[in-house]
């Protein structure tokens, strides 16, 4: 008896820390995708991959670095800038690898085709300036905003913000009603489908995850996302974006007719994750800037479900 009580200790003394190094979550996890803690090294992988449209090759390996992220598609976009391409090594990441050529990004980060250059140059201040950050402190996708984009010089985040303002914005995201979604996991900063492949209810979440998720790994950026959200979700949302209430302004007030850019970006047709995402951050204070303060009462007193409706109606628009 007195041999194994050492040994009882030390498994719940292991137990302890494995528990300890787990990612706890206030946030909505499906829109604040944590990825799980591992310690493997994924091995090389030098086989060459293809995309549809496109004779461009490259191997699993080339398509993660991070300081020359994979053009698959080069004439479908005007020729990348130095700091959007490769970054700048040690520090800065290329603003490619995340938000890809197209600018239209991934769930995990923001599409920034087409937004005001303006615009993105000020975000990158607030990110300076902390005047912006995520509510979810172990949001990977937003720390690195903060710890590597944000040394960017000024004359790069202005080279960059050009760029990706030219860029069109198009239907990235496909929005479906439903009450049953696939089974996911988070894997990559995002939902991925469990295999074998199963359902469940959707309950209280927006499911977004890739079309094709082969291509997503490897940045294509012409494979886009579904978005599941609950049924009733795009009416109920169109009354709460659409429809003055109290001290309440419609969002078309600041973000322009069909949410496609005013006095505040344009914001249809992006991602739902990401919408989630603000609308908490300035809840909480966790987007303090200028133009965040001014949606701060508007959006104060929404609840997770007003939230959720919100951003699938806003994603289901045109952009």
């Amino acid at each position: 008896m007195r041999k194994t009580r050492p040994l009882i200790a030390v498994f719940f003394l292991l137990a302890f820390l494995a528990l300890a190094d787990t990612p706890i979550q206030t946030t909505p996890y499906w829109a604040y995708c944590l990825n799980p803690n591992s310690s493997s090294v994924p091995k090389p992988d030098t086989r060459l991959r293809h995309v549809p449209g496109t004779t461009t090759t490259f191997t699993v390996t080339q398509t993660q670095d991070l300081f020359n992220p994979p053009d698959w598609h080069p004439a479908a976009h005007p020729p990348m800038p130095e700091v959007v391409s490769h970054g700048r090594k040690p520090d800065l990441y290329a603003c490619g690898y995340c938000h890809l050529p197209n600018g239209l990004g991934r769930p995990e980060n923001s599409s920034l085709a087409g937004l005001p250059a303006d615009y993105i140059v000020r975000q990158i201040t607030d990110y300076r300036s902390e005047a912006r950050k995520s509510s979810e402190p172990k949001f990977k996708p937003a720390f690195n905003m903060v710890e590597r984009e944000c040394k960017a010089t000024d004359q790069e985040v202005a080279v960059a913000a050009k760029y990706f303002s030219q860029l069109p914005s198009k239907r990235w995201i496909r929005i479906v009603e439903t009450n049953t979604v696939p089974k996911t996991h988070v894997a990559g900063w995002m939902l991925v489908a469990d295999k074998p492949a199963a359902t469940e209810p959707i309950g209280q979440r927006i499911i977004e995850m890739p079309e094709d998720l082969e291509r997503t790994e490897l940045r294509d950026d012409t494979s886009g996302f579904v978005a599941y959200v609950p049924e009733g979700s795009l009416k109920r949302g169109r009354l709460l974006s659409t429809i003055r209430g109290g001290s309440k302004s419609p969002c078309s007030e600041c973000h322009g007719p069909g949410l496609r850019g005013g006095n505040a970006p344009p914001i249809a047709g992006r991602s739902p994750s990401y919408i989630v995402r603000q609308l908490f951050d300035i809840q909480s204070g966790a987007r303090a800037g200028a133009l965040s303060k001014q949606m701060r009462d508007q959006v104060a007193n929404l609840s997770l479900d007003d939230i959720i409706a919100i951003s699938a109606f806003v994603s289901s628009l045109k952009p």
